[in-house]
């Protein structure tokens, strides 16, 4: 067994893919399809950025509804090669650029129509500021409580429990934004093994920072005992939807 957990850490993860868990985690399901709305936004723009686009998996999704400027950004560097080598075939080009709440991004103001973000950190007043007259902006965010008791199982906290709806609507109206939607699902993240979740937590460094088998050994077989008493590896999860315009 804990071998099987040990091998299951060496797994490579590269981009965003966690198809190698398919099957083994299940995050539930939004109601709402991120993906359809950005294809339908792009649709009226001619330009795009995706920011923190990851491997540029979901962008390279969109691939045949992409304006004629694509730009996307990323900031982890094994990302940063494998999105430009991906993504650069296709004409979009990739900008390395670290983002947060606060910090600025490499473009001008009112470049592009249209900015998509997907799970990651942005900075409201730069959003605003790269924004065309009219331009949109959808994002879809991990609610900062996601898996908080997967974390407790650990001996860990979620870092930004803040990250919510209910703390960025606002700033992205103070920065001259209309939020037109706002949508908020919770549901749970379900795991069929231990392994699985050895893999998730690899793949997710920030979760439980330091994470590893041989670390966090006992948490993990406290996770073992509780399957092979017939309970669930189920968590809470949630993530809410924000497309805002930009008078």
């Amino acid at each position: 067994m804990i071998e099987h957990w040990l091998l299951e850490e060496q797994q490579p993860f590269s981009g965003w893919d966690f198809s190698y868990l398919d099957g083994r985690m299940d995050e539930g399901r939004e109601p709402w399809s991120y993906l359809d709305r950005a294809a339908e936004l792009m649709g009226r723009a001619s330009s795009v950025l995706d920011m923190d686009t990851g491997g540029g998996e979901k962008l390279l999704s969109l691939r045949d509804h992409w304006p004629a400027k694509v730009v996307a950004t990323e900031g982890y560097p094994p990302n940063v090669e494998l999105a430009t080598e991906r993504l650069s075939a296709s004409g979009a080009r990739v900008v390395r650029a670290e983002l947060s709440d606060t910090a600025p991004m490499p473009f001008a103001a009112g470049e592009f129509d249209l900015v998509l973000n997907r799970h990651a950190a942005f900075n409201p007043s730069e959003v605003g500021r790269v924004l065309s007259p009219g331009g949109v902006f959808l994002t879809q965010q991990v609610h900062g409580m996601w898996a908080w008791d997967l974390l407790d199982a650990f001996g860990a906290k979620p870092q930004w429990p803040d990250a919510t709806a209910e703390k960025y609507a606002p700033l992205l109206e103070a920065a001259g934004l209309t939020v037109v939607t706002l949508e908020e699902w919770e549901g749970r993240l379900v795991f069929s093994d231990v392994g699985a979740i050895v893999y998730y937590l690899k793949a997710t460094p920030w979760e439980v920072p330091g994470f590893s088998v041989k670390t966090h050994l006992r948490y993990l077989l406290a996770l073992q005992e509780r399957v092979e008493a017939g309970g669930e590896l189920a968590f809470y999860a949630a993530k809410y939807l924000i497309e805002a315009t930009k008078p």
